[in-house]
C-alpha cells in the first residue's frame, strides 16, 4: 500500500468533513460512484457500466446502509433519498422486505449484501470500520420497467446491470 500524499490527506480531511456534515444537515450523505461524478482532486470522471451509490448515515441510528446498483444518477440518488427518509422517520428494513420508496413508479426488495466491505468503502472511513467488520448494507433490488424483478424469467434488463447481491463489488470497474 502506497503512503498517501500530503495532497491526498488534504483532501480526505475536507471530504470527511462534507460527509460529516451532510449527515447532521440532512441525516444521510450519498455517495454516488462510476456517474461521472468526481471530486478527488486529479480524478478524470468516467462512467461505468456499473454504476452504484449509497447512503452513508444510516448506521449512526443501528440501521444498514442502502446500496442500489445500475440505475442512473438522478433515479439513485432519489430512491436511496426516499428510502433513507423512510429510515429517518421511523421505520426499519431487513433482508427480503419490500421497501415502499414513495413517488417511485418501481418496487424495491431489501437484500443483505454479503460483502459490504468491498463496496462501502466511504461509509466504513466515516465509521472508521475496516473492511472485516464493515458497516452493513441491504441492496435496493428493483423491478424492470414490466415490474419484474431480475430473479424473474421474463426481467427485461440485462442481468449485468443489476447483479445480485454478492454478485458485484466495487472494483468491478469498467
Amino acid at each position: 500500500m502506497t503512503t498517501p500524499t500530503t495532497a491526498d490527506v488534504a483532501w480526505l480531511d475536507q471530504d470527511d468533513a462534507v460527509i460529516a456534515d451532510q449527515i447532521r444537515r440532512h441525516g444521510i450523505c450519498l455517495q454516488l460512484v462510476g456517474m461521472e461524478t468526481c471530486s478527488h482532486p486529479g480524478c478524470v470522471a468516467v462512467a461505468s457500466d456499473l454504476p452504484f451509490g449509497y447512503t452513508i448515515g444510516l448506521f449512526g441510528i443501528a440501521h444498514p446502509e442502502f446500496v442500489i446498483v445500475g440505475m442512473g444518477k438522478a433515479a439513485t440518488a432519489f430512491a436511496l433519498r426516499e428510502a433513507a427518509r423512510l429510515v429517518l422517520d421511523g421505520a426499519r428494513f431487513m433482508h427480503g422486505e419490500e421497501v415502499a420508496v414513495p413517488r417511485s413508479d418501481r418496487r424495491y426488495i431489501a437484500e443483505l449484501v454479503p460483502n459490504p466491505g468491498d463496496i462501502a468503502f466511504g461509509a466504513n472511513r466515516h465509521y472508521q470500520r475496516p473492511k472485516e467488520a464493515s458497516v452493513p448494507l441491504l441492496q435496493l433490488t428493483y423491478t424492470d420497467g414490466r415490474g419484474r424483478f431480475p430473479w424473474d424469467p421474463s426481467y427485461a434488463e440485462p442481468k449485468r446491470r443489476q447483479p445480485r447481491p454478492g454478485e458485484w463489488d466495487a472494483y468491478d470497474r469498467d
